[in-house]
């Protein structure tokens, strides 16, 4: 009897460290992944406000709080960026967001790729738009992406900055220019979601323009010298 006792004890001791060897493995996994949420707070929720504010995703304050307001900014910004809508700061979001850390940096092809699609974009935004203001540069860089979505245009930007006739840069080869940081952290903001455009995949200078065509084009905003349209 007394064997017996022994065995289930061990049985049961066993047991209960198995149990809490799993939770905490599985708490921790989740805390990896889901690395900002409701309740969290610290600096990288400031980030995450801070984007968001200056994107128009967040009205609130950037107090470094992850609240109802900015959940809702979260889940805002991920529908609008095709990513699973949860309401998390996730690994997935936070690198949306251009916010890095050990836990959302990753190696490998889709890095050189993603380099190599923000040098170019950098380079449309300051051979099209060196001399307009930031919010036109990053809507400029945005017209790109906004095409890349499009049924109309080619489905890389790539393909939509060297589509023929797209793009006087690319013509009289401006596009070749080195961009400066300025052109960079536009063409950054503009792929982490950032679209002063208002959905716009064309734009032109009243100015200069002599096609009648891109005048029959519906307006969406005008910035500095550029006039955007649909």
């Amino acid at each position: 009897m007394l064997k017996n006792k022994k065995a289930k004890a061990i049985l049961m001791l066993i047991l209960a460290i198995s149990l809490f060897i799993s939770y905490n493995v599985f708490f921790r996994n989740n805390e990896t992944e889901a690395l900002s949420k409701y309740g969290s707070r610290g600096e990288e929720v400031r980030q995450i406000q801070t984007k968001l504010k200056r994107w128009g995703y967040y009205s609130g304050n950037v107090d470094g709080i992850y609240g109802s307001q900015t959940q809702k900014a979260v889940r805002y910004f991920q529908s609008k960026n095709g990513l699973a809508v949860d309401g998390i700061a996730g690994k997935n979001t936070l690198a949306a967001m251009g916010i890095f850390n050990s836990s959302t940096s990753s190696s490998g092809g889709s890095s050189s790729t993603n380099t190599n699609n923000l040098n170019l974009l950098a380079r449309v935004v300051y051979s099209e738009a060196r001399g307009e203001p930031y919010t036109g540069q990053v809507a400029v860089a945005a017209v790109v992406l906004n095409r890349v979505r499009s049924s109309s245009f080619p489905n890389s930007i790539s393909g939509v900055v060297y589509q023929a006739g797209a793009f006087d840069a690319v013509s009289d080869g401006q596009i070749n220019l080195t961009p400066n940081d300025t052109a960079r952290k536009a063409a950054q903001d503009a792929l982490n979601g950032w679209d002063p455009s208002y959905g716009a995949i064309y734009y032109f200078n009243p100015s200069t323009a002599t096609n009648k065509w891109i005048w029959s084009r519906p307006m969406t905003v005008t910035i500095g010298r550029h006039r955007f349209c649909k």
